[in-house]
């Protein structure tokens, strides 16, 4: 009663079903090659506008270091002076104040005696006794060679201090 609704029990339907099959196929594959390709092509086209950023990048870069190199100031090499020769000062307290950037005359002429007590104070226990007061005095006599008004002060100081 319902054979004819069978398809395949009809003698060579089997081969409109194969077809049906090979048909749907090569549309599904179709519509799905369109549809990657468009995907494809926008990525292409993302990745291209990557490109072009990058290269811009690295092209401003290259000009910041070479606009950077020519704008570099000469670092001028620091010779540093015998800071023992201040009274109160020596060579432990002459490379912790080496370290803090302190190697010359000029420098320890323009610090305040309380930042150099600072740097004692952060050294430890041993560097605290040390009183830096007349430090900064000292070394501008030293920076400007006045070298016997510094030497009759010093006969005067006390490690460093006014007795």
């Amino acid at each position: 009663m319902y054979e004819h609704f069978n398809p395949l029990g009809l003698s060579g339907a089997w081969w409109q079903h194969i077809l049906m099959l090979v048909v749907a196929a090569i549309l599904g594959y179709i519509i799905g090659y369109r549809s990657r390709k468009s995907e494809i092509e926008g990525l292409e086209a993302e990745l291209a506008g990557i490109d072009t950023s990058l290269d811009d990048c690295l092209k401003s870069k290259k000009a910041t270091v070479q606009a950077a190199a020519i704008v570099a100031p000469k670092v001028v090499a620091v010779t540093p002076d015998d800071l023992k020769i201040v009274e109160g000062i020596g060579p432990k307290i002459e490379d912790l104040f080496n370290s803090h950037g302190i190697m010359t005359f000029v420098q320890l002429a323009a610090s305040d005696a309380e930042y150099l007590r600072e740097i004692l104070v952060t050294a430890g226990t041993n560097f605290q006794i040390h009183d830096p007061t007349t430090w900064p005095q000292q070394a501008a006599l030293a920076r400007d060679g006045r070298w016997d008004e510094l030497k009759k002060w010093q006969d005067e100081l006390y490690k460093g201090r006014p007795e």
